[in-house]
């Protein structure tokens, strides 16, 4: 969610932080500042609104500062304003961007309001900078105040920090939020995403847990927790400059929609032999901890746990290993029993999301046999935490809906179906099944595709609709969740998702002539069964949208509207059968005329609980 500019350099610097924060705004935010050092005083501009609303306050003003941070804001504590935006500043001498949030701001505030100090914002950010000043007025460096303010804090930070006293630096810290260092010649940055630097730098260093930076325009250097220097590898981003160019497509959603076939071929690339999947891709100790598995517990978000619904069937149905499949959120709040050997699965896009990092780490200390995390960002604090890791090689995904990174994610659990099974159900010839329909699946999403302009024409029959209804069977049923997902994101139309046998209990009082009701139906075993559902949406005068297999036997008809889908093996239909859901969302959020690629209130990545 909230983003982090700084630089140091030789040259002006507001230039440089407004372009980073204008390749954060994937993140979703409300708010956006910047804070420069200059001519002995600091020059503050917050505004609420977009990026774009700073950068044309910030053009009508001299900004020749060599020093300075900015922040894309997501309200947390007080509303999306000018005075709760970021940078905060104290006694004009100490400006401060922060990510995350601090549990104890409240007795926090109580305390320096006692000492003097003034609050102007409903923020538990303000406290921090505040925290930072009693410090330096104690006559420590602003390093040296940061590493002490730090240890007040109950809760998780990013942060950075500018000083007139020390004009030539800044300093951050980093506690359950990312951040990472871009070395430059004559400058040097900090960000909350290696994105935002991609302009100036092509060389990073991540910041690890509990770690403190200080950066000037010639050096960095940092400290680990316990205050000692420490050397952090120098990264080397590869990615093609224009990855977040939205190129010939009118949204980022689209066009990662449009790269899921490339995508999907580059997860696979490597991994699959010709009748085999190639497990030592997960790393020197993929056997031994696959070899004592006895089950799996999944723990994710969002989009991600939709993807471990998915996997819940693969992993007991094709693989034979018990699985559970739980909310991040939930499961760090509740008493529960480990299975021995059970292995602790963690998926995010970001390898940051909040809720999951915390429930890696918690899982550290209950017993779990071993983790492992499948991720986007081989960087990030999920891979660098778990034992294992299987990256996604989705590329950035800008658009605040995931569409490519859990396509990504679904071809990457096959993966882990497959290792885990050839241990215990999976014989070598339904391996090599599976092993074949995975070399098909880039081709059939490229097919999937190809529907794109048939679902355009359907999209304008909810365009005025407030309410959806969709439904799946078995292993589909959470591929209906996803659909639904979509759609309430991007265009906020209200949306629900049930497996479909459930209807009779409760949502079929719903179904009527303004309730549109989407199915998806593959031609396996619960074929049958879903029909016999959809007669009871027929029956109520619901108007049926059907994803179906050509080969299901459904047909257009009054009430009835078939999109139908090439024939695909059945462990690869849940990745198949998203594709359409996806463009349907789109389409009906583009007829809407919402913001497609950053929906209000949502975040890309949600590094706060």
């Amino acid at each position: 969610m909230c983003g982090i500019v700084g630089a140091a350099a030789r040259r002006p610097v507001a230039g440089i932080l407004i372009e980073g924060l204008r390749r954060l705004e994937y993140r979703g935010y409300d708010s956006a500042g910047l804070a420069v050092l200059q001519n002995e005083h600091i020059s503050v501009c917050k505004e609420v609104g977009k990026v774009a609303v700073l950068a044309d306050s910030v053009e009508d003003s001299e900004w020749p500062g060599h020093c300075g941070i900015a922040h894309t804001r997501w309200a947390t504590h007080g509303k999306p304003s000018q005075i709760n935006a970021h940078p905060h500043v104290s006694h004009e001498r100490l400006a401060l961007v922060h990510n995350g949030i601090i549990e104890n701001h409240e007795a926090l505030r109580t305390e320096l309001q006692a000492d003097g100090y003034e609050f102007l914002s409903e923020t538990d950010t303000e406290v921090i900078v505040h925290l930072i000043d009693r410090q330096m007025q104690s006559g420590l460096g602003l390093l040296e105040a940061v590493q002490s303010a730090v240890p007040a804090l109950d809760g998780a930070f990013g942060l950075a920090v500018v000083s007139l006293q020390e004009p030539d630096q800044l300093v951050c810290a980093r506690s359950g939020s990312p951040l990472v260092i871009g070395i430059g010649i004559g400058e040097h940055f900090i960000a909350s995403d290696q994105l935002a630097l991609r302009q100036v730098t092509d060389r990073f260093v991540y910041l690890e847990e509990g770690d403190f930076a200080r950066v000037t325009p010639d050096s960095y250097e940092i400290l680990d927790a316990g205050g000692n220097p420490v050397d952090r590898e120098v990264t080397m981003i590869s990615e093609a400059a224009d990855a977040a160019d939205k190129g010939r497509f009118r949204h980022y959603m689209l066009k990662e929609i449009y790269e899921q076939p490339e995508a999907i071929r580059n997860n696979l690339r490597g991994r699959l032999g010709s009748d085999k999947i190639r497990e030592q891709v997960l790393g020197v100790e993929a056997q031994q901890i696959l070899d004592r598995t006895r089950a799996v517990q999944i723990v994710a978000c969002g989009t991600s746990y939709h993807a471990a619904m998915v996997a819940k069937y693969w992993i007991e149905g094709v693989a034979g290993v018990p699985c559970r499949v739980e909310v991040a959120s939930e499961f760090r709040y509740r008493e529960f029993v480990v299975e021995d050997n059970t292995l602790l699965v963690t998926i995010s896009q970001s390898g940051e999301t909040a809720d999951t990092l915390a429930a890696l780490r918690l899982a550290h200390t209950l017993g779990y046999a071993s983790t492992m995390t499948i991720c986007n960002v081989a960087q990030s604090s999920l891979v660098r935490e778990s034992d294992l890791s299987l990256m996604t090689e989705a590329g950035p995904e800008i658009g605040v809906a995931s569409t490519k990174a859990f396509t990504a994610q679904l071809t990457a659990l096959i993966f882990l179906t497959v290792a885990l099974g050839r241990r215990h159900k999976l014989s070598a010839e339904d391996e090599k099944s599976i092993v074949h329909s995975l070399h098909l699946l880039p081709t059939m999403v490229e097919q999937a595709l190809t529907l794109d302009p048939q679902i355009e024409t359907v999209s304008e029959a909810f365009a005025d609709k407030h309410h959806a209804l969709f439904l799946g069977r078995g292993v589909q049923w959470p591929v209906a969740m996803e659909g639904a997902l979509k759609l309430k994101e991007i265009s906020y139309i209200h949306a629900e998702s049930y497996p479909a046998g459930e209807l009779k209990h409760g949502p079929l009082a719903l179904v009527d002539a303004d309730m549109p009701v989407v199915a998806v139906a593959p031609n396996d075993e619960l074929l049958e069964k879903l029909k016999s559902n959809l007669e009871e949406v027929r029956a109520r005068g619901g108007e049926l949208f059907v994803f179906a297999d050509g080969q299901a036997g459904f047909s257009n008809e009054e009430g009835v509207t078939v999109i139908s889908i090439p024939h695909v093996p059945d462990i690869i239909a849940p990745i198949v059968y998203t594709i359409p859901l996806q463009l349907l969302s789109y389409h009906v959020a583009v007829l809407k005329g919402t913001d497609v690629d950053q929906p209000r209130n949502l975040a890309k990545s949600v590094t706060v609980e």
